[in-house]
């Protein structure tokens, strides 16, 4: 049986059999409702107890120490992109470099996961993201781009490592994902 909580009521799909007693058919066939009192207090805390349950029998407890992404910064020209690798080569990080376009469909989808992954790297790595449609294309030639999207690793102001995002945006994460490990120290 499937639970959804709404408001003051519970709705539910009947896998079995229907107690005619119990239950206000909504003449659907297998969506009903049942009339409960679930703005009680006690019922509130069972079931948050019964969430805490669940996630420490999968072992999920969440690191809220940081953040779920990290939101990745435009480079605007070559210039910015020098100063960008000099303070990179400074505190000796790598650069993760996203080159899109905002009428790229899997550049758009790419963008919001390796959001995601910068809050893993936040203290290793620094992350931006260049549009190609709003930068020089001296830019672009710079970067050697010719597909999209591209993610290049740079590091010691070179680009040492790329992965050009024409598949599945999961293995693209995980492409990038092993790039950044060989070269995080």
């Amino acid at each position: 049986m499937s639970i959804l909580a709404a408001s003051s009521q519970i709705v539910y799909r009947e896998v079995h059999h229907r107690d005619p007693q119990q239950i206000a058919s909504t003449g659907s066939g297998n969506c009903c409702f049942v009339n409960t009192n679930c703005g009680s207090p006690l019922f509130h805390r069972r079931i948050q107890d019964r969430r805490r349950e669940l996630r420490a029998e999968a072992g999920f407890w969440p690191d809220l120490s940081r953040p779920a992404a990290e939101e990745m910064a435009p480079i605007h020209d070559s210039d910015h992109l020098d100063r960008i690798l000099l303070q990179a080569r400074d505190q000796s990080q790598p650069v993760l470099i996203d080159w899109m376009a905002t009428w790229c469909r899997k550049c758009i989808y790419l963008k919001p996961k390796l959001e995601k992954l910068a809050a893993d790297y936040v203290a290793k790595a620094k992350f931006y993201y260049v549009d190609v449609n709003k930068v020089p294309q001296s830019l672009v030639k710079r970067g050697n781009i010719s597909k999209m999207p591209t993610i290049q690793l740079w590091k010691d102001g070179e680009m040492k490592a790329e992965v050009i995002g024409g598949h599945k945006a999961w293995l693209v994460i995980e492409e990038v994902r092993e790039m950044i490990q060989k070269f995080v120290s």
